[in-house]
């Protein structure tokens, strides 16, 4: 399974795992993979620890960190979070909050102990929380990569990545995203299909993958949306992907950062359940169909928010549902993509990559026999 960006960032397996918890992304990484942090939701105090505690664990192996910085950045020009805060704060009508806090008061999750505010002074999709996520990335030598879940970073941030001898990753959902990224300096391309959980495109993964390999050779290409098996890796691969990108198939873990009640959610979950919501950031996002999804496309619900406006909406249920986990079974909020079906049981995250490897080899021994079969076959050599 050794491909050319196994050589680059000397891993064993070009098998990439993007998760908000950093014991998937140190068993990952440790076990021969490439563990990668998604730095949304974090402070930059909280992401200090967090890779603090990567750097110990992960021996002399590297690992990755995913900032957001939408293409259409409304916090761009404001460089102080507190400000920008208190900014868009004001840009929310307040009948999108009222409608948030009656899902969940609808389903009796607890409010929040009085005057603790979702997410303090922490908008979560703006450069100006990403810049500062970027940063402290680079203060850390393990960090190989910086990847923008929402495609190429702005130039000047690209270019600080580059000056410190790191790796710049950009996420597409079609080929003219992907070119995009080229030209503005992204090193790898994520070429994620529709599949795929969290923000998402239109276009299936088995078209997307071949075009965007043609489409940026001879830059590398990760395959993403629908990885949750060998056959699944070693159909990217045959597609001219160098490697593969997954998230959906890490919160099946026991590392995973989600709680009890969303990893029963996901165990039970069929593709089907994976649905496309506006509800969380106001973007298409893949996830587990619930009742706060079901809340926010009922006739009296409020159009969801443009992106950043709906993540500080959302920001309050999630961080009620993870405070209190036991009212959250059928109100739960747990971007994932259509794999979701695939998962039956929950597992080590390093039982999960060598899982993969083995199907891999299973995989590419049954196409290398049927070769075998062509072969042996009679007139196949006068052909």
């Amino acid at each position: 399974m050794r491909t050319d960006i196994c050589d680059l960032l000397d891993i064993e397996f070009p098998i990439f795992a993007f998760s908000h918890c950093r014991d998937v992304v140190a068993a990952v990484s440790r076990a021969g993979g490439f563990g990668v942090l998604g730095a949304v939701g974090f402070t930059p105090e909280q992401l200090a620890a967090e890779l603090d505690w990567i750097d110990k664990e992960v021996g002399d192996n590297s690992y990755g960190v995913d900032i957001v910085i939408p293409q259409n950045d409304a916090g761009a020009e404001e460089g102080d979070p507190a400000r920008l805060h208190e900014k868009l704060l004001g840009q929310v009508p307040p009948e999108h909050f009222a409608y948030a806090k009656k899902i969940l008061s609808d389903h009796g999750v607890p409010e929040l102990p009085p005057g603790e505010f979702h997410n303090g002074l922490l908008v979560r999709s703006t450069s100006t929380t990403a810049r500062l996520h970027a940063a402290e990335a680079l203060r850390h030598p393990k960090v190989r990569c910086v990847a923008n879940a929402l495609g190429a970073p702005p130039q000047d941030l690209t270019g600080q990545i580059h000056e410190a001898g790191r790796l710049v990753i950009g996420l597409c959902g079609s080929v003219e995203h992907a070119q995009r990224h080229v030209a503005n300096g992204v090193d790898i391309i994520v070429a994620q299909g529709a599949e795929g959980g969290g923000h998402t495109g239109y276009i299936g993964s088995l078209v997307l993958w071949p075009q965007v390999v043609e489409a940026v050779a001879p830059v590398p290409v990760l395959a993403a949306g629908g990885i949750g098996s060998g056959a699944q890796v070693a159909a990217a691969l045959a597609l001219g992907a160098q490697g593969v990108w997954s998230g959906t198939i890490w919160l099946g873990t026991e590392e995973s950062e989600l709680t009890d009640q969303q990893r029963d959610a996901l165990v039970v979950a069929r593709s089907q359940d994976a649905i496309i919501s506006r509800s969380l950031t106001g973007k298409r996002s893949r996830m587990l169909k619930s009742g706060w999804t079901e809340a926010w496309e009922k006739p009296e619900a409020p159009v969801p928010l443009p992106l950043p406006l709906q993540d500080l909406v959302a920001g309050e249920a999630v961080t009620r549902l993870s405070r209190y986990p036991e009212y959250s079974r059928d109100v739960h909020i747990t971007p994932a993509g259509q794999v979701a079906g695939q998962i039956k049981q929950v597992r080590r995250a390093s039982d999960v990559l060598l899982e993969l490897a083995g199907e891999y080899v299973e995989t590419t021994e049954r196409l290398n026999a049927l070769n075998e079969r062509l072969d042996a076959a009679p007139g196949t050599a006068a052909k």
